[in-house]
């Protein structure tokens, strides 16, 4: 097999396994927030950025957020799009548009959530982890009114 061939396979394999990483941290945030299912999918130092959510650095205190969102957020189910991932040796970009229906629990709040991932990924030791998750909230809209009328509400609580 050519270099250039197996340079392509190899590039097609780390795109569709970011993919499987981004699945699986989205099944794990499905799952009420399951701290010991992503906590793994992040390097140690990394950084989770949701903005209006908070950020936190380091493995340990992104496992000890997700501890508590079920808490903040009962129901979620993320729907994420158009993946656009660029793979340079060991590290990767990613860009993904978020989908989310979005339950908060003060009130409780039905809300519609849309936004853009931009991810930064790590190959450690033969397998992509996540060394920078960044969400960009582009619409918080109320269920009940729709983002019509209501684009970006305030996050209760």
């Amino acid at each position: 097999m050519s270099q250039d061939l197996y340079e392509r396979i190899q590039r097609l394999e780390d795109v569709e396994a970011i993919k499987q990483l981004k699945y699986r941290y989205c099944l794990a945030c499905d799952d009420d927030y399951d701290a010991e299912r992503l906590a793994p999918l992040f390097v140690e130092d990394a950084i989770w950025d949701g903005g209006a959510m908070g950020r936190f650095e380091g493995r340990d205190a992104i496992r000890a957020f997700f501890a508590g969102a079920s808490k903040l957020v009962p129901f979620a189910v993320h729907h994420v799009t158009n993946p656009l991932i660029d793979v340079d040796g060991l590290q990767a970009t990613g860009h993904w548009y978020l989908w989310e229906p979005i339950v908060f629990a003060q009130g409780p709040q039905a809300l519609w959530m849309a936004g853009r991932y931009d991810d930064r990924y790590r190959r450690e030791g033969g397998t992509w982890v996540f060394e920078k998750v960044s969400l960009d909230v582009r619409m918080l809209s109320p269920y009940e009114e729709g983002f019509a009328k209501v684009r970006v509400a305030e996050l209760p609580g």
